[in-house]
């Protein structure tokens, strides 16, 4: 995720500044603000929600059968050596 510095932060007000202007640049930065607040509130809430759905929705662990498993005999090939 990128990071923004303080040279980027700088550019940026001063974009917001020219598009809104100095009147309505504290009511815009208030309705931005309030929408990273409900942003990260539903975040919250969806995670909390599916935490507590797949707490309830945990499988139960079942052993497996012993199955025997028969060894396969494989004739292995002799390589001689002729001199």
């Amino acid at each position: 995720m990128p990071h923004i510095g303080f040279g980027e932060l700088i550019v940026i007000l001063v974009i917001a500044l020219i598009v809104f202007g100095p009147g309505k640049l504290p009511s815009v930065g208030g309705a931005i603000g309030k929408a990273f607040s409900e942003f990260r509130k539903a975040g919250k809430e969806l995670t909390g929600e599916t935490a507590a759905s797949t707490a309830a929705n945990e499988p139960v662990p079942v052993q497996a059968a012993a199955v025997p498993v028969q060894a396969a005999v494989v004739p292995q090939e002799t390589h001689e050596v002729k001199s």
